[in-house]
């Protein structure tokens, strides 16, 4: 019944929903990527497998959120710099930096090398298993960061749960359109692997205690999608006057 009176709790929620359901569109944007690569049948599946699995770890590092919180202490340093102690949270975002770099770099390399269209066209795909084990490393890093900020903004699990849940159930309803969308418009495609490129460096940066706005990171990709849908009205107005 607190939840309901207490307006500091609606604002904390809602607030904290928001900023959950921001990092739940980058890791769907990021499985639409990774289960493109398998055969169309299977592809709806390994994307609810991989939101079930984000979920799941963000709710049990919910759980043990006093651990997570432990994680932000220094294990080692190299020198004296600051920017060069490092803690498991540190360990676990370079890492996953890395990971959604290589990945990113990776696919806007067979995207203009044409790699990626020869794969399919030879029958070459992904296997269900490796897209799972790649989706489970990211929602790993997904879930780290998405937790720290739920504990950094609210002390009541159940709170954090409902949210974490609520927009990941929003992320599994949307997660068929988000995908079909990225990948039926190349140009959308290239942006989102732009994105996913500008996240992992962000996440190398936080990994080397280089703290970087969210406001400076998601004002630039707001713009940019801005400008990729007049770009898309453009084209679809411009197509439909030649059929005329």
């Amino acid at each position: 019944m607190d939840f309901f009176s207490s307006p500091d709790l609606w604002v904390a929620f809602l607030t904290l929903f928001a900023l959950e359901l921001v990092l739940g569109i980058d890791n769907v944007v990021f499985i639409s990527i990774l289960t493109s690569r398998l055969p169309k049948s299977q592809q709806q599946r390994a994307r609810i497998i991989g939101l079930a699995l984000a979920l799941l770890l963000r709710i049990g590092l919910l759980a043990v959120a006093s651990w997570i919180v432990g994680l932000t202490s220094p294990i080692f340093s190299i020198g004296d710099a600051k920017a060069l102690e490092f803690s498991g949270r540190d360990l676990i975002l370079l890492a996953g930096g890395l990971f959604l770099v290589y990945k990113a770099v990776t696919e806007i390399h067979d995207k203009i090398e044409g790699a990626g269209e020869a794969h399919l066209a030879t029958g070459v795909t992904s296997t269900m298993g490796k897209v799972i084990v790649q989706i489970l490393l990211i929602d790993a890093v997904f879930s780290l960061d998405s937790v720290i900020t739920a504990v950094g903004m609210v002390d009541q699990l159940s709170i954090m749960i409902a949210a974490v849940v609520l927009s990941i159930g929003l992320m599994m309803v949307l997660a068929g359109r988000i995908s079909d969308f990225v990948n039926a418009h190349p140009t959308v495609k290239m942006l989102a692997l732009s994105f996913l490129v500008l996240i992992g460096s962000t996440l190398i940066a936080e990994g080397f205690d280089v703290h970087l706005s969210k406001a400076a990171i998601y004002g630039p990709i707001a713009f940019a999608i801005g400008v990729e849908s007049l770009n898309l009205l453009y084209r679809k107005k411009h197509e439909a006057g030649r059929t005329m």
